[in-house]
């Protein structure tokens, strides 16, 4: 039986292993903290099928010097990393060319259409279908030319055949009560569903996935090595061996496939949020306000306020003023919330130049298949990226062209 060892237990990882699982492969997962420690545990909870458009486009270049002045604001960089960070802002400036974002618009959009396709039938093989919420999501707008703005993305989605609609203020109030009258506008997309709980998901499918079978070994890898036949993985302690390697390590992963001599621009959006208890407002949808880059999402666990980029690296102390500035303008938003009790929390998303995740075998062993670098879609294309992922690990043919997902394409 073909050994494989996925490395990195978050949703990611831990789908990739359970679908493998499922192709009759024998499954070991590694981390360094354990299952759901990272970007797993405190993401909104969205399944976001309708974010095809990528981060990088001639809209954020125009929004981006504003907001970088913002040190609180939806976008910004810490003065400490702003060397380090060079390289990666000029491959994104090169991302944001129209060529560039019609190219990654359409690869997106396969990736969600498969990663949609692969969600339920994947979520009741693992017995956690009774965890997926279909709320939808409620994007607004503060004036008449924020909406305009905002057209040409929807008619993008048109052409894509995304479902939606647009609201006046009295329709957003009759869909969700108690939003500030500040709102104007709005645009509601029902294909937006939701999980109960992000790291409660993900700690069911470590469950499931040790059921089954699979073992998951906390471990930090250091570096992987290959073998004629096979994978050496490097660890603090103890070096282990695998037929076949996943590396789905999120944030980290460009650290492991350096040691495969392979330089991979990935870089980290530290996201920030605050949980507060169920009761803090009646929510009946997640609400995203783009103008403010961050979202309130409803989970059955609390309430989620939380969003916005920082690219700070992995090393900087969090700045959780980040976390009490959106708290603040979630207040203004919703005059009924309750803000108090939470819980702050920063995490680490994976992020390439173009919004693509890198998905592949790489260039020093057919026996290692890279999974990271979903950004802020790791959840919504966790099931998709595992079919994928099985279907390499199997020598199976992908349902989706895998060029433009390549982790050598920069």
């Amino acid at each position: 039986m073909t050994e494989v060892t996925v490395i990195g237990a978050g949703v990611i990882g831990l789908s990739a292993a359970l679908m493998a699982q499922a192709r009759g492969l024998s499954v070991t997962v590694i981390d360094r903290e354990g299952p759901a420690a990272g970007a797993s545990t405190g993401n909104a909870g969205a399944f976001a099928f309708t974010d095809i458009l990528p981060l990088a486009s001639p809209g954020i270049l125009r929004k981006a010097p504003k907001w970088l002045l913002d040190p609180l604001g939806p976008l910004t960089i810490p003065p400490a990393y702003a060397l380090q960070i060079t390289p990666w802002l000029y491959r994104f400036w090169r991302a944001c060319s129209p060529r560039a974002v019609a190219a990654s618009t359409a690869a997106q959009t396969s990736m969600m259409e498969l990663s949609r396709a692969e969600l339920e039938p994947f979520l009741a093989a693992t017995g956690t279908l009774g965890m997926l919420m279909k709320y939808g999501n409620l994007q607004v707008y503060e004036t008449e030319a924020e909406f305009r703005a905002a057209l040409p993305g929807w008619e993008a989605r048109t052409e894509h055949g995304i479902e939606f609609r647009h609201m006046t203020a009295e329709e957003m109030a009759e869909l969700q009560p108690g939003l500030s009258p500040r709102f104007t506008r709005g645009t509601f997309t029902p294909g937006w569903w939701s999980i109960a709980d992000p790291k409660d998901y993900v700690l069911a499918l470590a469950e499931r996935f040790q059921a089954e079978g699979g073992t998951i070994l906390r471990a930090e890898v250091t570096g992987l090595k290959p073998q004629d036949s096979g994978v050496s993985i490097q660890t603090k302690s103890a070096p282990l061996s695998a037929d076949k390697v996943v590396l789905a390590a999120g944030a980290f992963s460009h650290r492991i496939a350096a040691t495969l001599g392979e330089r991979i621009p990935l870089e980290t959006e530290r996201g920030y949020n605050t949980t507060l208890p169920a009761d803090a407002l009646d929510l009946r949808c997640q609400v995203t306000f783009g103008g403010h880059g961050f979202v309130v999402s409803r989970l059955t666990t609390g309430v989620r306020v939380g969003g916005a980029v920082e690219l700070g690296g992995l090393s900087l102390p969090p700045n959780y003023k980040r976390s009490e500035a959106m708290l603040r303008k979630a207040k203004t938003f919703f005059p009924t919330l309750k803000t108090e009790g939470g819980k702050q929390w920063m995490g680490f998303r994976p992020s390439l130049p173009d919004s693509l995740p890198a998905i592949g075998r790489s260039k020093a062993s057919p026996h290692v298949v890279y999974a990271f670098g979903h950004g802020h879609l790791g959840l919504t294309q966790s099931a998709g990226t595992a079919r994928l992922v099985a279907d390499l690990l199997t020598d199976a043919r992908p349902p989706l062209n895998l060029t433009p997902f390549s982790p050598q394409r920069f």
